[in-house]
């Protein structure tokens, strides 16, 4: 047995949601937010059975979209001066995690 965390963009949690549910998976959605864009996101929980986390891991895959986005940024000038201006940085896609599981009860 295997537990699958997936965090993946709020803008592709609908999609994965559905397709892992479509194919049998159930499913956990958590909202949680990123440490570096701050950007909320979501965590889903999936526990199943060892055989069946390449296809989990492939659904996962297909729905969650790398994207390129533009946010603000700052430097430090000298005398204290603060400028912003436009960074380009991947967002999306998906983070998996894959954890053995000793004991699994569906109560």
């Amino acid at each position: 047995m295997k537990l699958v965390l997936a965090i993946v963009s709020n803008d592709d949690a609908s999609a994965v949601s559905s397709a892992l549910t479509k194919d049998g998976y159930f499913v956990t959605r958590l909202a949680t937010t990123g440490g570096f864009l701050r950007a909320g996101n979501t965590t889903m929980i999936v526990g199943t059975e060892d055989e069946k986390v390449p296809r989990c891991i492939e659904l996962i895959g297909n729905e969650s979209k790398r994207r390129t986005e533009i946010v603000p940024s700052s430097a430090a000038y000298d005398a204290g001066r603060y400028a912003s201006f436009p960074v380009e940085v991947q967002v999306g896609g998906a983070t998996i995690f894959v954890l053995n599981v000793e004991d699994f009860q569906k109560l």
